[in-house]
């Protein structure tokens, strides 16, 4: 009996969630209002409620699909009996409801976690932040039962089967790439929540950045995981070995990591410095408001893409509404707040300040540049105006400058002091770093490749430039200490956090410039018997097979790849047709390595016991998601430091905080 109303279960847990965000979002704003202690009180048991119901909901399909309950249509239409069991659990996120419950979820943990680590907070400034995150989960709930509940039957006529999850979707990377991301997109709105709270409450101080920066830090490093998960499954999940295509779904997780990249930035001198107070909290309002939007162009329906969710106009009119809603009023709180708050602390032009605010300034541009190429194809097609196109040209055009400009100022900014410093000080410091970077950026084309190239130059000599400066800033930071590892002991984990993440960031651009100018790409006809050369290996076909799988059927061919004579690795692609869908889909072979991968992707049968086939050399590209992983190991690195253990509580409005007391 139980198993039956499993669905009926999960949907009155997401009422009862609704209405504990609705009371989350009114009563502690409220109550700072009217200076009520116990209303200000339902913040946290609202927050925990609100996570314990979303959890008994999200379990409750979860459930569904494991049982094979095809009565629930979201069910039905991504799953099948024949499907895994853990790709059963994969498909709760696999269509538009789920996917759109788990970010609920995740917005109501970190509720939750703000909740409960935050006890240090003002009272009144933690019911701000608590009741700004109601608010927005009252959207979200709203719209899930209005236009998107997992939870709707298909009664009385219940199909035998399912119609399987999307073979695409069927890989282990989307186990772990949309959790990721949305912990990132969701992440961000504590970031939005801490400074909503702050403009309404006056404190756009050193203190709410403390507070703050942490939180910010996190969701940044799951977003940069997110991306590059993403961008790891399409590289051997689509077949084409492509790691980016500016899709616009793909920028539409990309537009937030760069403002968010910049508010990380901005953060750190606001704390520091006590500058750019208003800026920085426009920069949150900008990052959520973007992550927002992200969810606007996934789940509306108006982009055709393999990630995006095709759904009807309501959606995307409802998300649209929410978005205009939360843009609109944040906006407004800052233009009306933000103004009395600006301080007076002054820089000069060459400084740590002023480096951090021109990289904050081109991650802006970076944003509006992509933000265009992808919405403007979107308004024109909107208005009737004709339908147009915009793909990596552009992109690329515009991009590969920027980014050119944003690593100058990322070598310059660690060795920049504070406030001031003087030019020639700062030329005698990097002035070996630069010369050291040219000349090796000149030299490495002609060694790996046997010609000048250009681009490859430009890249590395970007990366050695950041790359030497860090250097050079451990040994100006390290030189006077006892010895050089007591030195670098001696360092912060937020200075480890901005190392490691600057490495990153390198390691990424040398990923970037190799694979974009060095891979090798063949498309062949190969038979059993057959042997082709690419590359300086040979790739010997010899066995084509079948086999069942699950619930696909697959031909495998075999490969043995040599070189020079000598044997390098056996590689099996596969073409699988999917069962129930009737779907067919490539499955790679991938020989990994640190300085390259070998891959090869099967095509088409050609007759006669040939088949297409496309052979992929691909250089450093592993570098560019360990240059990711290094970013977000930074940004969790910055997190772990000391002072954001040890946060202090800022008094609130000091008859408040008898009345709390009383």
């Amino acid at each position: 009996m139980l198993v039956k109303i499993i669905p009926e279960l999960g949907l009155f847990a997401l009422i009862m969630a609704l209405g504990l965000a609705f009371i989350q979002a009114l009563a502690p704003l409220a109550g700072v209002t009217l200076r009520r202690p116990l209303w200000m009180a339902f913040a946290e048991p609202m927050a925990w409620g609100q996570f314990a119901f979303l959890l008994v909901a999200y379990a409750s399909l979860t459930a569904s699909f494991l049982l094979d309950d095809f009565s629930v249509s979201y069910v039905a239409n991504n799953s099948n009996s024949m499907l895994p069991w853990y790709y059963k659990l994969t498909a709760v996120w696999g269509g538009h409801e789920g996917s759109v419950l788990l970010w609920s979820l995740i917005l109501s943990g970190w509720g939750f976690a703000v909740s409960l680590f935050s006890r240090n907070l003002p009272r009144d400034m933690l019911a701000r932040v608590l009741g700004v995150m109601g608010m927005v989960s009252t959207g979200f709930l709203l719209f899930i039962l209005i236009t998107s509940s997992p939870f709707e039957r298909l009664l009385p006529g219940v199909p035998q089967d399912g119609a399987d999850l999307n073979p695409l979707l069927q890989d282990v990377g989307l186990i772990f790439h949309p959790p990721m991301l949305y912990m990132g997109y969701v992440g961000f709105s504590v970031a939005f929540a801490f400074a909503i709270a702050a403009l309404l409450g006056g404190r756009l101080d050193a203190a709410w950045t403390r507070w703050v920066r942490p939180w910010t830090n996190i969701a940044w490093a799951f977003l940069t995981m997110g991306i590059a998960l993403g961008s790891w499954w399409a590289y051997y999940e689509l077949g084409w070995g492509g790691w980016w295509f500016w899709d616009p779904v793909e920028n539409a997780s990309f537009l937030p990591w760069l403002t968010g990249t910049a508010l990380i930035h901005s953060l750190a001198v606001t704390e520091k410095r006590g500058t750019f107070k208003s800026w920085t909290a426009l920069l949150a309002i900008f990052t959520f408001s973007l992550s927002l939007l992200g969810t606007f162009l996934v789940r509306s329906g108006v982009l055709t893409s393999v990630h995006a969710f095709a759904n009807d106009p309501s959606r995307g009119i409802f998300i649209l509404a929410l978005l205009g809603f939360t843009v609109g009023a944040s906006l407004l709180i800052f233009a009306l707040r933000a103004p009395r708050m600006s301080g007076n602390v002054g820089f000069g032009w060459l400084s740590r300040d002023a480096l951090l605010l021109i990289n904050n300034i081109l991650l802006v541009v970076m944003t509006v540049t992509v933000l265009l190429g992808t919405v403007y194809p979107l308004i024109l097609d909107a208005l009737g105006l004709g339908k147009i196109s915009v793909g990596p040209p552009y992109f690329n055009t515009l991009f590969v400058p920027l980014t050119v400009l944003l690593c100058a100022f990322m070598g310059l900014g660690p060795v920049a002091r504070w406030k001031q410093m003087a030019g020639r000080e700062l030329m005698r410091r990097l002035l070996w770093s630069g010369i050291a970077a040219l000349i090796m950026a000149a030299a490495v084309p002609f060694i790996y490749g046997g010609e000048w190239n250009a681009a490859v130059a430009l890249g590395l000599v970007m990366a050695l430039w950041v790359v030497l400066a860090l250097i050079r800033d451990l040994f100006d930071k390290t030189r006077h200490a006892s010895s050089p590892l007591a030195g670098l002991r001696k360092l912060s984990l937020a200075h480890w956090g901005m190392v490691v993440g600057h490495l990153g960031m390198a390691i990424t651009i040398v990923g970037v410039a190799m694979v974009s100018n060095y891979a090798i790409e063949r498309n062949v006809r190969l038979a059993v018997g057959e042997r082709v050369e690419i590359g300086g290996y040979s790739f010997t076909m010899t066995d084509l097979s079948e086999r069942r799988g699950p619930n696909f059927l697959a031909d495998t061919a075999t490969l043995e790849v040599a070189r020079d004579g000598q044997h390098v690795t056996t590689l099996r692609p596969e073409k699988r047709l999917y069962i129930a869908r009737g779907q067919p889909m490539t499955d790679v072979a991938l020989r990994p390595g640190l300085l390259q991968d070998i891959y090869v992707a099967l095509g088409e049968d050609l007759g006669d016991g040939a088949w297409a086939m496309r052979i992929q050399i691909k250089p450093f590209v592993r570098w560019l998601w360990l240059g990711a992983l290094l970013m977000a190991t930074g940004g969790l690195l910055a997190v772990a430091d000391r002072r954001y253990r040890r946060q202090r509580s800022v008094p609130a409005d000091s008859t408040l905080l008898r009345e709390v007391h009383t």
